[in-house]
C-alpha cells in the first residue's frame, strides 16, 4: 500500500510538472484594463514579464497560462495600467534642488514669498546665501503696489534680508529676483544712462531713477548666478536621489533631461553603475558650454543599447526666453509693453553651426523656443542644415515648446519632419493671462495650436518642464485633453477645439516621448519584445469623465519589469 501511494506521488508531481509552462514568466499583471498604445491590438487584461521585457500581452485566462512555480502573480484588481510615462521636456537636477531649497512654486503673493524668505534667514549664518525657485508674479492672487514693467521691487526683501545675499529663480527658469545684498556682490548699482539695464540677451529691470529693482531677466541672471557658491558633490547626489524618488511616485519611467553638463552625466552613470538609477534617461548636452560640445563632437553619441538607462545623442540649445519675463522672442511687440519683443538668447548662427555639425555626426538638435521669431529662426536653420545633409532623413531634430508659433510654420513641422517637445500644464498655467502678452489674434492663430500640429503629421512630446510646474503627469494629461486650467476653467476649455484626444495625449505621454528620443522599437506601448515599463494609476484616465481626472493616484511604477514604487 505504501509503495502504491509512493507511485502515485510520483506520477502526480511528473503529471504537475509537464502541465506547467515551458517557459514560465517572471511576474505577470492580471485582471486590470490595460491601454497598450498598440493601434493593432489597444485594450488587453493581462501582461506578462519576462527578463524585464514583456513575454505576452491577452486575457487574463491566457496570460495566468504562464504563470509557474515561480512567477509573481501582480492583481490589478481592475486598475488602469499604461506604458510607463515618459517625461520628455524636463530638468533632472532642478527637481532635486527645488526640494533642498526654497520652493516657492505654491506662493499666492508677494508678502508670502518674503516671509518664506525671512524664516530661511532666521536660520541662516549671516553672509550665506538664500536661493530658491518657483515665484511667477502673473500668479500671484495679489501683486504688491509698487511694481516695474510687470515685476515687484526688492524693498520688503531686503528688509527682512540685509545681511543674506538672496537669490530666486523665476518658475520658468527665465528671470531671477534679487536683494540689494547680492546686487551689492555683483556690482550693479544704479544704472542711470540712455539705456539703463540692458545686457545682452537680458535685462536688469530698474525703476524711473535708474535703481535695480532685483529682477533680471534672460541672460542678466549670470551676473549673480556665478556668486553663487557651487554645489558639494554630496549635496548633487542628495539632489538625484530625492529627483528619481519623485519621479517614481508620479509614474515616470523614462526621462529627458533639457540640458545638463558633464557633472550631471558623470553622477547619472554613478548611479546606473551601483544599480541605484530607478527611470530610464536621455541627457540633451547643454549649448551653454561650447567645449562639451567640441568634446561629443570628437567621440560621437552615447547610446546604451544594452540597458537602456542612460543615452546622450542630443544636444540642448536655448534660443529665447519665456512669456512670463516678456523674454520669449516674437515677431511683432509684445501687447502690454509696445516697443520690446524679448530675447535672442543665443545667437542665430550659432544654432546653424550647431545643427549643421551635429547633423551628420548623428546627434538630434533640441532648441528652445517660446516665441514666434525664435521658432521661425529655428525652423529657417533646421531647414537648412537638412538640405547640406539631403542623405540624413532620420533626424528628428526637435523644438523644446514651440508655445507661440506664426501660422505659416505650423506646417513646417510636418514637413520638416520636426518635433515639437511641447508641455501641456504650460496652457493651464499660462494661458490665462499670456493673452495680455500676445493679444486675442496671436494666441488663436498660433498658441498651443496642438490639433494645428497633429495636422501637419507633426509628433507631439509631453512634458511638465520640471521644476517650472510639478513633474507630474495627470495635471498635464488632464490640460491636454481639456485645455482648461487646474480649476476646471473656462467652461469648454481655452481655444478648446485644440485640444488633444485621450488617445493622443496618451500617446504623446508615451510612443511619441519614445519616438523623440529613437526608443520607439524598444518602449512606448505594451507590446511582446518591448521593454516592460508600465504605470498603473487608481482610476481610469481614458474613461473617467474630466472633471475626475485630477484626482488620479499613481498606484504603481515599473521599469524593466521591477515594481520601483508601490502606494500599497
Amino acid at each position: 500500500m505504501r509503495k502504491l501511494y509512493i507511485l502515485a506521488l510520483v506520477a502526480f508531481f511528473g503529471f504537475s510538472c509537464a502541465s506547467g509552462p515551458e517557459n514560465p514568466a517572471d511576474s505577470v499583471f492580471i485582471n486590470g484594463i490595460i491601454y497598450t498604445v498598440d493601434e493593432s491590438n489597444p485594450k488587453v487584461e493581462a501582461v506578462a514579464v519576462k527578463n524585464g521585457m514583456i513575454q505576452a500581452v491577452g486575457t487574463t485566462a491566457e496570460i495566468q497560462e504562464l504563470v509557474g512555480e515561480n512567477t509573481e502573480v501582480i492583481d490589478l484588481a481592475g486598475k488602469t495600467m499604461t506604458p510607463g510615462f515618459i517625461e520628455s521636456h524636463a530638468h533632472l537636477m532642478g527637481i532635486g534642488y527645488n526640494k533642498l531649497e526654497l520652493d516657492l512654486m505654491y506662493v499666492k503673493t508677494y508678502d508670502e514669498l518674503v516671509e518664506k524668505v525671512a524664516k530661511a534667514v532666521a536660520k541662516a549664518k549671516p553672509g550665506d546665501w538664500i536661493t530658491g525657485r518657483g515665484w511667477h508674479q502673473d500668479k500671484w492672487i495679489q501683486k504688491p503696489e509698487k511694481m516695474v514693467k510687470g515685476f515687484q521691487t526688492n524693498d520688503a526683501l531686503n528688509e527682512v534680508s540685509p545681511d543674506n545675499p538672496v537669490f530666486l529663480r523665476h518658475a520658468s527658469g527665465h528671470a531671477t529676483f534679487a536683494n540689494s545684498k547680492a546686487l551689492e556682490l555683483a556690482g550693479i548699482s544704479n544704472l542711470q544712462g540712455e539705456r539703463p539695464g540692458e545686457v545682452e540677451g537680458g535685462e536688469i529691470i530698474v525703476d524711473e531713477l535708474g535703481n535695480p529693482t532685483g529682477v533680471l531677466t534672460e541672460r542678466a541672471s549670470s551676473l549673480v548666478a556665478r556668486l553663487v557658491p557651487e554645489e558639494t558633490p554630496e549635496r548633487a547626489e542628495e539632489a538625484l536621489t530625492l529627483a528619481l524618488q519623485e519621479l517614481a511616485e508620479k509614474g515616470i519611467t523614462s526621462f529627458h533631461d533639457a540640458g545638463s553638463g558633464q557633472d550631471v552625466i558623470d553622477l547619472v552613470q554613478k548611479f546606473k553603475d551601483e544599480g541605484k538609477l530607478t527611470a530610464r534617461m536621455y541627457i540633451m548636452l547643454t549649448g551653454r558650454q561650447p567645449e562639451l560640445l567640441e568634446e561629443w563632437y570628437k567621440k560621437g553619441p552615447m547610446i546604451d543599447s544594452e540597458d537602456h538607462l542612460l543615452t546622450v545623442r542630443s544636444i540642448k540649445l536655448n534660443c529665447d526666453g519665456a512669456l512670463g519675463p516678456r523674454g520669449a522672442w516674437l515677431l511683432e511687440d509684445y501687447a502690454d509693453r509696445p516697443g520690446h519683443r524679448g530675447h535672442e538668447t543665443l545667437p542665430m548662427s550659432v544654432v546653424t553651426e550647431v545643427s549643421e555639425k551635429a547633423l551628420p555626426l548623428g546627434f538630434q538638435v533640441c532648441s528652445h523656443a517660446i516665441g514666434d521669431r525664435a521658432n521661425q529662426e529655428i525652423l529657417d536653420r533646421y531647414e537648412a542644415a537638412f538640405a547640406k545633409n539631403p542623405e540624413i532623413q532620420d533626424h528628428r531634430f526637435r523644438i523644446e515648446h514651440a508655445q507661440h508659433l506664426h501660422p505659416d510654420d505650423i506646417p513646417r513641422f510636418g514637413e520638416l519632419g520636426v518635433i515639437a517637445a511641447m508641455q501641456a500644464i504650460h496652457l493651464s498655467s499660462d494661458r490665462p493671462w499670456a493673452i495680455d502678452r500676445l493679444g486675442e489674434k496671436r494666441i488663436i492663430d498660433g498658441a498651443y495650436v496642438w490639433q494645428k500640429l497633429f495636422q501637419t503629421g507633426a509628433r507631439i512630446a509631453n512634458g511638465t518642464d520640471a521644476p517650472v510646474e510639478p513633474v507630474d503627469a495627470i495635471p498635464s494629461f488632464y490640460a491636454s485633453v481639456t485645455r482648461k486650467t487646474l480649476e476646471g476653467l473656462p467652461e469648454g476649455g481655452y481655444e478648446g477645439d485644440q485640444k488633444m484626444t485621450r488617445e493622443q495625449a496618451l500617446k504623446s505621454y508615451t510612443l511619441d516621448g519614445a519616438f523623440a528620443e529613437f526608443e520607439e522599437d524598444f518602449k512606448g506601448s505594451i507590446e511582446v519584445g518591448k521593454a516592460a515599463d508600465f504605470t498603473v494609476f487608481d482610476q481610469n484616465i481614458m474613461e473617467v469623465p474630466e472633471d475626475e481626472i485630477l484626482k488620479t493616484q499613481v498606484e504603481m511604477t515599473i521599469v524593466g519589469g521591477k515594481i520601483i514604487f508601490s502606494n500599497q
